[in-house]
Order: structure tokens, then C-alpha cells, then sequence
């Protein structure tokens, strides 16, 4: 089993501050070189939205001279459809992109897709994501569809796909309260006690391999986690042994 690779990002998807994420995860990755652009979490709300984020993947793998491809995985349907699996085997790098982050795990969880993932990050493949792409790897995944999320039933949780267990992770960190007033407040309180909570602020991005990661772009990543609060700024690097549960295939 291979190192495993991560670029987790608070947002900022295919724009240019990400290129030298890229260039890090193709220097320690393995497979046929082919980056996937999975813009999944963005199927709600429409195929056009799909394609936009889409073409904007292949648009910025283009400009670097990368080969990338996008992934037709909209629905559970498609996450157990052979020939959609089968173009997630022996790729370098899966990029999942923004959108519902509860609408992506509900997607993959248990799924052949969500199995060849694993096995490829197993393997050597990296797994990146921006926003949904990342909040939708640990315990909980916040369902953004819910227009009033303090009236939502069952609170905004949704079980996540426990890449990362024990943790919750919270994208556009600096910019939540933005959004909706008190929503930093009120994902705060949906953690569990004893759980871990990783923060990453807008166009900024954590970086590594599980257990030890460094900051990279404009803001900062926070860890909350018993108690204690701790915040790492751009270009720290940090240990913070998040134990990634991956299952190799076969």
C-alpha cells in the first residue's frame, strides 16, 4: 500500500492559485497520469451546473498541459455502473468539487465507485476535493440544501463517508457567517463531543498524507479537537494524525 495523497481545499476549485497543489499531488501520486474531474456534489442543481464546473476542470488542467477527464457520476445509478468504475481505476489524482456535501456521500457510500476510489488511493492515486469534496469525508456532512438550518429536521448532519472518522471537516470556514448569519455557530454546536473538527478557510487547502500536512494559499486550516483550538497559517507545516480508513482492494 502506497502513502495515501490528499489536497483537501476550503475553495477556490480550478483557479490559478491551485496549480502548484496540483503540480504536488502529480510529483507523489502513481497511475496513468489522468487527473478525474468528478463535479458530483453538483448534480442537484442541474446539468448545466455540472457542465460549468466541468469545463472549468478541464479548462485548468488544459492551460498546465495536464491530461484530465470528467467523470459522468451524477447519481447512485451511475456510481454502480461498470463503465463509470471501471475510468476510476489507474488514474493519478480524483477531484471531487463543490456542491451538496450530504448529497455526495449519500452518492457513494457503499457503492462501487466510492470502493474504487479507495482501492486507487490505496494504490497511489490521490484523492483531492474543494468544499463538498472535502466536507463530505468525515463522520457528519453538512446537507446545504436545507434553506433554514437551524429548522432542519434532524439537524444539517447527514452521515458522511468516514474517510477521515471521528472528524468533522468545515470548508469556507472564514466565509461561513457570510453566507448565513450564525452558520460557524451553528455547525460548531451539530459536532459530537469527543469529536475532531477541521476548519479550512476560503482559497486555502491542506495538504498530505493523512498525518502530517502543510497549509497552502491565502488563509489558515484550524483544528478543534478536546478542548483545544489550533490554528496553522499558510505554509505551516503540521502533524495531525486524522487516520484515513482506506481499504484496498483486492
Amino acid at each position: 500500500m502506497s502513502a495515501p495523497v490528499f489536497a483537501l481545499l476550503g475553495s477556490g476549485e480550478f483557479a490559478p492559485w491551485t496549480t502548484t497543489i496540483d503540480n504536488w499531488l502529480l510529483e507523489r501520486t502513481a497511475g496513468d497520469g489522468r487527473i478525474l474531474i468528478l463535479p458530483t456534489a453538483s448534480a442537484p442543481e442541474g446539468p448545466a451546473v455540472f457542465d460549468r464546473w466541468a469545463r472549468k476542470g478541464l479548462d485548468h488542467y488544459e492551460r498546465q498541459g495536464h491530461r484530465a477527464e470528467v467523470v459522468p457520476l451524477k447519481d447512485r445509478a451511475d456510481a454502480t455502473d461498470p463503465e463509470v468504475v471501471g475510468r476510476l481505476r489507474g488514474a493519478s489524482v480524483a477531484f471531487f468539487s463543490g456542491g451538496n456535501p450530504a448529497y455526495l456521500a449519500a452518492t457513494l457510500e457503499g457503492t462501487p465507485a466510492w470502493s474504487a476510489i479507495l482501492d486507487g488511493i490505496a494504490q497511489g492515486m490521490a484523492y483531492a476535493g474543494c468544499s463538498a469534496g472535502v466536507a463530505c469525508l468525515g463522520e457528519g456532512a453538512p446537507d446545504s440544501s436545507q434553506r433554514d438550518p437551524e429548522a432542519a429536521p434532524g439537524g444539517i448532519m447527514r452521515p458522511g463517508l468516514e474517510l477521515f472518522p471521528a472528524t468533522y471537516f468545515m470548508p469556507h470556514w472564514d466565509a461561513l457567517n457570510s453566507y448565513i448569519p450564525g452558520l460557524r455557530e451553528l455547525l460548531r454546536g451539530a459536532v459530537p463531543g469527543g469529536r475532531r473538527m477541521v476548519t479550512i478557510d476560503e482559497n486555502t487547502a491542506m495538504v498530505g498524507d493523512g498525518a502530517e500536512w502543510s497549509v497552502r494559499g491565502s488563509g489558515a486550516v484550524g483544528v478543534v479537537h478536546e478542548g483545544a483550538e489550533r490554528t496553522y497559517s499558510a505554509e505551516v507545516a503540521f502533524v495531525e494524525d486524522l487516520t484515513p480508513q482506506i481499504a484496498a482492494g483486492p
